[in-house]
């Protein structure tokens, strides 16, 4: 199995259980701390809903939708700032629930629930803070190879 695709393994068993890689779901999911449990979608997906869809160059992401359109998903990440346009056809699993410090959370738990509803109710500031320490970080980063 080491050589089949996440896409082949949904097929076979309908659900995958995966470790996160990057920082774009922070801070709930935390680079190859935190596991994920994907399934093979059975019906449309809606807002809240954290996505794993597989871009044209072939690079999985796994974000949230934080819009439904009619033939596209709006996504971001929990980390990040800029939305991106996801057709229906890129998704290939919807998270169900992952794994933290040991202990599984249902993306139905309440304090689940209520973290994305406060973390995405916010998000505009948060898109601006995060833009403005980006921001910060390049000037420094500037000033250092001075």
């Amino acid at each position: 199995m080491m050589n089949s695709t996440i896409e082949e393994t949904l097929d076979r068993f309908g659900r995958i259980i995966q470790t996160t890689v990057g920082d774009s779901m922070q801070p709930m999911l935390k680079n190859r701390k935190n596991a994920v449990v994907i399934e093979k979608p059975d019906r449309c997906l809606k807002k809240y809903d954290i996505a794993l869809y597989r871009r044209p160059d072939g690079k999985y992401v796994l974000h949230r939708i934080i819009k439904v359109c009619k033939n596209e998903y709006i996504t971001c990440g929990d980390n990040r700032w800029t939305k991106e346009r996801v057709p229906h056809s890129w998704i290939i699993g919807v998270t169900t629930g992952f794994y933290s410090k040991g202990r599984f959370i249902t993306v139905n738990d309440l304090r689940y629930r209520a973290y994305v509803i406060l973390w995405c109710t916010f998000f505009p500031v948060r898109a601006f803070v995060l833009w403005f320490i980006n921001s910060c970080r390049r000037v420094w980063n500037k000033c250092l190879r001075r």
